[in-house]
């Protein structure tokens, strides 16, 4: 029979036999040998049960008490064995120590070791993510200045706070490795961001250097760690304010928008130059190729003109004659080209001639025209208009006298 039944069995005689109306307290002695009978019946002792009378009474309570305490002691045991189950929850290690020293890690689920004093365990968490604040605490506004404050290597001063995540991958380094792993691990993480800044000039600390300060501080936090047997993993470092201290925060303001003006009116020199120089070099590529074509143009010209004159000179000195007239006579024809009417004057008189080229040439088009049917005709060639009129015979004489002459000379030439 189970012990909390016959705990209450026990407790229920108890209270009947005690309160019956009209008499006084119970007998201890009396109720303690009916509870050893009716214990004697559940266990096979009814058959002593009515020998309690006489001088062999002593006997047989001396006996029913014997087995009564083997009974209790039975039950101790078994519940003394219980003792030493215990539950191990999913994401937790249990560490399992014999007379104070490691003996093993049990999983997560039922598990069993031997009760005090041989053995006892400890539940460990391995899946919770832990954080340790380094300058400060809870919040950012409750500063730990013997923390924050750091020396750079420029010999500045700054102020930092990170916080630091890491997870347990040794239950039993994180027990008995070291007194308080907690705190440990705070001061590693101390340790090293102070080693880490003052490895570093304060602008790159500030500025452009977080993100490497704290990925140098996860791993030297991760060196010192693993060579105490803390047994903690970082996973990760994160940077919740690195500015310069208190006192000289206003100048640094001060200075830090210099620095940015500077920047900015840098920028602004840059983006003129650039916008600037490319259409300069673009203007002298441009400029230089026009001087090359130019320069090709000219050297060539020159060349075909100097060709052209050897070519001429090697005729002329052939017929000297009829290579002056043929030049002169081109040269005159470029001059006719691009000339519509022409003043010729004479050498022995004052009286000018009018060639009026234009209507010749509509009229050398005209009879071209009309002798595509027959045999053309030579145009004419020159149109000398008649002198005016004049009284004076020495003017009319002179005046024919140098019409003569002058066709003559071109009759010669």
């Amino acid at each position: 029979m189970p012990f909390s039944s016959l705990k209450k069995r026990l407790g229920n005689y108890i209270a009947q036999e005690g309160k019956k109306p009209g008499e006084g307290p119970p007998d201890l002695d009396q109720l303690w040998r009916d509870f050893n009978q009716r214990l004697n019946g559940l266990f096979g002792g009814g058959k002593n049960r009515g020998s309690n009378t006489g001088g062999g009474g002593g006997g047989g309570d001396m006996k029913g008490a014997g087995f009564t305490f083997g009974a209790v002691a039975t039950i101790a045991l078994l519940v003394w064995l219980a003792s030493g189950a215990f539950i191990v929850q999913e994401g937790q290690a249990g560490v399992v120590t014999t007379f104070g020293k490691f003996d093993h890690i049990t999983p997560a689920g039922f598990n069993w070791r031997w009760p005090y004093p041989f053995q006892s365990n400890e539940t460990v968490n391995v899946s919770q993510v832990r954080t340790v604040e380094v300058g400060y605490r809870v919040n950012a506004k409750t500063k730990m200045a013997s923390e924050a404050l750091m020396l750079t290597e420029d010999e500045n001063i700054i102020d930092i706070q990170f916080a630091v995540q890491y997870k347990l991958k040794s239950p039993q380094d994180w027990l008995y490795s070291n007194r308080d792993a907690e705190e440990t691990v705070r001061q590693v993480a101390e340790t090293a961001i102070r080693e880490i800044v003052g490895r570093s000039k304060m602008d790159f600390v500030l500025y452009e250097g977080r993100e490497k300060v704290a990925t140098d501080t996860q791993q030297l936090m991760q060196v010192i760690l693993d060579r105490y047997k803390s047994g903690a993993q970082v996973t990760n470092v994160t940077m919740q304010g690195v500015q310069p201290p208190e006192q000289v925060q206003t100048a640094f303001d001060d200075a830090v928008k210099a620095g940015q003006d500077r920047e900015r009116q840098k920028n602004e020199g840059q983006a003129y130059a650039n916008d600037v120089v490319p259409k300069a070099r673009g203007a002298a590529f441009r400029l230089i190729q026009e001087a090359e074509a130019y320069r090709a143009m000219t050297v060539q010209n020159a060349t075909g003109n100097a060709d052209r004159f050897k070519s001429v000179l090697a005729e002329y000195q052939k017929a000297p004659g009829v290579t002056r007239d043929r030049m002169y006579l081109d040269t005159m024809q470029q001059i006719f080209t691009n000339t519509s009417k022409v003043m010729v004057d004479s050498k022995a008189g004052s009286n000018l001639l009018y060639l009026p080229l234009d209507k010749l040439i509509a009229q050398v088009a005209a009879t071209e025209a009309r002798a595509t049917s027959v045999a053309s005709a030579p145009p004419p060639t020159a149109v000398l208009l008649p002198p005016e009129p004049t009284t004076d015979p020495n003017r009319r004489d002179s005046r024919d006298g140098r019409s003569r002459e002058s066709s003559r000379e071109r009759e010669g030439r």
